[in-house]
């Protein structure tokens, strides 16, 4: 396992990205959206950088997605479900959906399904505080704290101090459990052993 990001890391990333939503976007009319279970911990926390910045404060909410995602009923474990807390209309305005780490974009897809679903937004930005790569969908993050380059196997977990008790993300690779991913076989080819 190696640590790629500790609680410094963290705190100069988020930082980071707050800046260049300030520098990208409106702030009148922007909103953060995180979603849960540490995508609205690091929202809560890009509201106060950007407050620290501009004087201002911007709104936060917390989105669930549980319902949304393409792959609930695919395994036997119950889904852990959140509650979903947006208390301002989001509709006509910019939303930065918040997440702690992209790797396929389902999850941010889902996101897109379940915000639309409570408005029509201006606008929707991402930003991610890791960025793993291997995307199955045409997504990518408007704002990223950290790259890491990564194998499909490879487990990528972000701790948030307000769940884990501590900052940081780490890159467990090979995961024990978890299978590996092989390409699909191409028509007319043999698979070799």
């Amino acid at each position: 396992m190696s640590r790629i990001l500790g609680p410094d890391d963290v705190r100069r990333a988020l930082a980071r990205i707050a800046h260049e939503i300030v520098e990208r976007e409106r702030i009148d009319g922007l909103v953060l959206v995180g979603i849960a279970d540490r995508g609205d911990h690091l929202a809560v926390r890009l509201s106060r950088e950007i407050s620290k910045i501009e004087g201002v404060e911007v709104p936060v909410g917390v989105l669930d997605i549980t319902f949304y995602r393409d792959d609930i009923g695919l395994t036997a474990e119950a889904p852990e479900v959140h509650e979903t807390r947006i208390p301002f209309d989001i509709t006509g305005r910019t939303v930065v959906l918040v997440d702690d780490v992209l790797y396929t974009g389902r999850t941010i897809r889902a996101a897109m399904d379940a915000l639309m679903d409570l408005g029509r937004p201006r606008r929707i930005r991402l930003a991610v505080l890791v960025d793993r790569g291997h995307r199955e969908l045409p997504i990518r993050a408007d704002f990223v704290g950290k790259n890491v380059p990564t194998q499909l196997d490879d487990d990528v977990r972000v701790m948030i101090k307000e769940v884990d008790g501590e900052d940081g993300a780490v890159v467990q690779e090979g995961s024990p459990g978890r299978p590996l991913k092989k390409a699909p076989a191409v028509a007319g080819q043999e698979e070799s052993a």
